[in-house]
């Protein structure tokens, strides 16, 4: 199912993910994807797409998280992240099979130490995912404890129709609110 909508979204999508590719080549060059190490099934790590919203080299200049007036954001950037357009590129990870579509959001490296081992075997033993519980409850404005704690929850109580649920919240949460 992932690989079909994906494929399906990504075809239906094609006009946006144009011109936001040329947004953001205008507005801050190239290049208009940014690609960052996340961890995925198993703890495996891949590179997770999305277009760049932040200054070049931002990794270099700050934290690993964004918070509220974060100076690396562009201008476009912060419309993109305002309306989630900055995730469309992962429509290509759930292709590839490194992301689902729905699944707790896929943690950079260093946020391991955030877990247990118990925790952390939990929270990989599924696909990372595009949209997850705690984005269709917090956004960003819940607290890492808060995010992760729905992440793992996300992973205990996970079904189909949970996952629909949620997609169908992700459609009323892209009004940015919220994001950062």
């Amino acid at each position: 199912m992932d690989v079909l909508v994906s494929a399906l979204a990504l075809l239906l999508l094609s006009p946006v993910l144009l011109v936001t590719a040329a947004a953001v080549a205008i507005d801050s060059g190239f290049p208009v994807l940014f690609r960052q190490t996340r961890i995925g099934l198993g703890g495996r790590a891949f590179g997770m797409l999305k277009f760049r919203s932040m200054v070049r080299n931002a990794a270099a200049i700050g934290p690993f998280n964004t918070s509220a007036n974060d100076p690396r954001i562009t201008r476009v950037g912060l419309f993109i992240r305002r309306t989630s357009l900055d995730e469309l590129p992962q429509l290509l990870n759930v292709l590839k099979g490194d992301m689902s579509l729905v699944g707790p959001r896929p943690d950079v490296p260093v946020q391991r130490s955030l877990y247990n081992d118990a925790d952390w075997a939990l929270r990989c033993s599924v696909r990372p995912g595009i949209t997850g519980l705690a984005q269709v409850e917090l956004r960003s404005e819940g607290t890492e404890d808060q995010r992760r704690e729905l992440d793992l929850r996300y992973v205990r109580e996970h079904d189909l129709w949970l996952d629909c649920r949620i997609l169908a919240r992700t459609a009323g949460r892209l009004t940015g609110r919220g994001a950062n």
